[in-house]
Order: C-alpha cells, then sequence, then structure tokens
C-alpha cells in the first residue's frame, strides 16, 4: 500500500498542524496617548461609578486588613514598606474595571453578574499566573526590607511603627536604610510596571499565555520609555497620595488607574489580526 505523503515525518498533517498564532505587535504612543487614556479612564469612573468603588474598596480593604495584622503581630515597623509593597499587586486588583471599560467600549450592558463572572472565571486562565507572578513580587519585595534593617538598624529595630519611624529618621543607619530601600524600591517597582502594565489587559481581552504577555508589556515598555515612564511616575505619586490616609484615597484611585490602563493598552497593543 502506498504510503500517505503527508504523514511522514517532517510533513505536516492535517491532525496537527496549526499555524502559530503571531505575537501582539507593539505600537508607538506619545505623551499626548497617555493625557488621551487618561481622559478616557475618567469618563469610565463617572459613567460607572459603583464597580469604581466596589473594586477600589476591595484594594483599600486589603491595605487595611494587611496593616492592621502586621500591627497585630506587633509588626507594626513593617507597615510602610508592607503599604508599599501593597500597591504592587493593583493591576491584578483592577481587572475587574478592565472588564468594564471593555464593556463599554463594545456597547455591551453592564451587569454585575456579568463582569463578577468574567473576574471569577480568570482563575481558570492565564491570569492566575499573572496573580502568581505579582505575589511573589510582593514577597521578595518584604524580603529585601527584612534585610535592609538587618544590615542598617539591626537589633536596634523596634516592633512599633513610632519607634521605627524615630530609628529611621534619627539616626544616621536610618537614613542610609531610607535611601536605599527606595533606590530598590523604585526599581522593583519599575520592574513591576513593566511586567503587568500591559499583561493584565492583554490576557482578559485575548487567548495569550502569561510569559507572551509579560514580553510584550516590556516590549511596550521599552518601545515608548519616555511616555510609559512618565505614566509610571504618575501610578506611584497617585498610589503614594492615595494610601497616606490609611488606604481610603484608593476607592479613588484604583478605578482611575485602573480604567486608563485598559485604554492606554488600546494604543499601546495593535488589534488582534492587524
Amino acid at each position: 500500500m502506498a504510503s500517505d505523503p503527508t504523514s511522514e515525518i517532517g510533513e505536516p498533517t492535517s491532525e496537527t498542524s496549526e499555524a502559530p498564532k503571531p505575537a501582539p505587535r507593539v505600537l508607538t504612543i506619545t505623551i499626548g496617548d497617555i493625557v488621551d487614556s487618561l481622559e478616557k479612564g475618567l469618563r469610565d469612573v463617572r459613567a460607572a461609578p459603583l464597580f469604581g468603588l466596589f473594586f477600589g474598596g476591595i484594594y483599600a480593604l486589603g491595605g487595611m486588613l494587611i496593616v492592621l495584622a502586621a500591627t497585630a503581630f506587633d509588626l507594626g515597623y513593617i507597615s510602610y514598606p508592607l503599604a508599599v509593597g501593597f500597591a504592587l499587586i493593583g493591576p491584578f486588583i483592577a481587572v475587574g474595571l478592565y472588564e468594564v471599560s471593555r464593556r463599554r467600549e463594545d456597547g455591551l450592558p453592564l451587569e454585575w453578574s456579568g463582569i463578577l463572572g468574567v473576574v471569577v472565571a480568570q482563575r481558570r486562565r492565564e491570569t492566575g499566573w499573572m496573580a502568581f507572578v505579582t505575589l511573589f513580587v510582593l514577597v521578595m519585595w518584604m524580603y529585601q526590607v527584612r534585610i535592609l534593617i538587618a544590615l542598617f538598624i539591626g537589633l536596634r529595630a523596634p516592633t512599633t511603627l513610632d519607634g521605627f519611624i524615630q530609628v529611621v529618621v534619627g539616626t544616621p543607619e536610618g537614613l542610609m536604610f531610607l535611601a536605599v530601600g527606595h533606590v530598590i524600591g523604585a526599581f522593583m517597582a519599575l520592574v513591576m510596571f513593566s511586567l503587568t502594565v500591559v499583561s493584565f489587559p492583554l490576557l482578559l481581552d485575548r487567548e495569550v499565555d502569561f510569559v507572551t504577555a509579560m514580553i510584550t508589556s516590556v516590549r511596550a515598555v521599552t518601545t515608548n520609555p519616555v511616555p510609559m515612564i512618565g505614566w509610571a511616575l504618575v501610578i506611584m505619586a497617585l498610589l503614594m497620595i492615595a494610601i497616606a490616609p490609611f488606604f481610603l484615597g484608593l476607592f479613588l484611585a484604583l478605578p482611575i488607574l485602573g480604567h486608563t490602563t485598559w485604554h492606554l493598552y488600546r494604543k499601546l497593543v495593535a488589534p488582534e489580526g492587524s
């Protein structure tokens, strides 16, 4: 019997051949695109305020509980670095806000069941792996804080937040800890920003793996360094202001940042198939 030429080694068959999807194409943007995305994000906040308050409230409540738990276990001295590190997981919490913006963009109804259903469904998709990445960076952030405390403050580290602040701002070792800690923290925040600014909305929008999403996110930042670093500075400033009043500002800050990030993603990544 003659052999089927399509079944020989090295030749594609109808059962196994499947062309790989092309990598998402990154576009070039300007500062004006950042401003336009922010304006669209603010429109989404005004159009769907309850969703913003809901997801922002979850974020704020999570920060409050973490700091209160640290205080309850006599770890109040890590409240500040813990609060700053907690801000790193914002892109994961904002997934519901991306979905709100996507539905408004497509003219779909804003229904709680549908939006929350999409958020819950992410546990079966690659978004779960991205959540693991953000939590891993948070753990590494807290680990390096403990190392810096041991190196610069050592046995002088108090267990209360007030005492810790006095040591940090009132001793040369504390000031050195503060300076080095902020430099390392800024670097880690930039890494996290580069990995997540596009990856979470991309994973919500398309069927891609989380590694491709992270690579695309990093490419978006390296392709547009000036506008993207500018946007990162805006995020950092807004989050620091929002965290100061015991996380209450996150009720408003997260919706603004979440909706804006979605519209920025649309400008950074070309539509699928284009």
